[in-house]
């Protein structure tokens, strides 16, 4: 990728993430923010791209970028559980959408979905433990969690016409931005009590239905 390229990647034959100086820089990443808006940002995008290590594509992989296919390094109850976490995800993606008449395909789009919820959760995880045990200070009447999320759903704004999100929709591994924003918080339990989310609200996901990787 250039250095001007808004993207990161990670490649399993060489067991490697990288972000060019592009994604360095808001929303992704401001030095002079406040750090849950950062861990939102490119704390969970550096989350995400750690995980494809351990989805479905890059748990075949050993350290040394070896192939070494199905069940790779899961023993085999592992891969069965993790099979069935992955399918309730493509049951949710599958229910999304973006466009009347046009689902998001949750099969095709797995791998990333599987990134950004675990990237979510784990910097979620690290911005927690980044306080110390401190409680977050309130910033502008939002609390360190809520800025958390606000920082996520931030980076995936986006503005698109129907016509590209059908072509989207058929062919990107990548769900479309709005759900990539909106999707993966529903399935953390922090999410809710960051902002109070009960039953009846439009974000609301039953315990029961809700996800958890990792």
């Amino acid at each position: 990728m250039h250095p001007q390229t808004v993207n990161a990647y990670y490649n399993p034959e060489q067991n490697v993430i990288v972000f060019p100086a592009a994604i360095l820089q808001p929303p992704f990443f401001n030095a002079k923010a406040d750090d849950a808006a950062n861990y939102g940002g490119i704390g969970a995008v550096i989350g995400h791209e750690i995980s494809h290590g351990f989805d479905d594509q890059g748990s075949q992989y050993d350290g040394d970028g070896n192939l070494l296919g199905v069940p790779g390094w899961f023993t085999q109850k592992d891969l069965d559980q993790f099979k069935a976490r992955t399918q309730a995800l493509v049951g949710q993606y599958n229910a999304v959408e973006p466009v009347s008449g046009f689902h998001i395909n949750g099969e095709l789009t797995l791998g990333e979905n599987i990134a950004d919820n675990s990237g979510l959760a784990i910097a979620y995880k690290a911005y927690q433990l980044s306080l110390g045990g401190k409680k977050a200070p309130v910033i502008d009447g939002l609390t360190g969690a809520q800025r958390f999320y606000f920082g996520w759903a931030q980076v995936w704004r986006s503005k698109t016409r129907d016509s590209e999100l059908v072509v989207q929709i058929k062919s990107d591994p990548h769900s479309p931005g709005q759900t990539r924003g909106a999707l993966p918080p529903t399935n953390q339990a922090s999410f809710y009590e960051a902002f109070g989310i009960k039953p009846g609200d439009k974000m609301y996901r039953a315990p029961a239905d809700r996800v958890t990787l990792w």
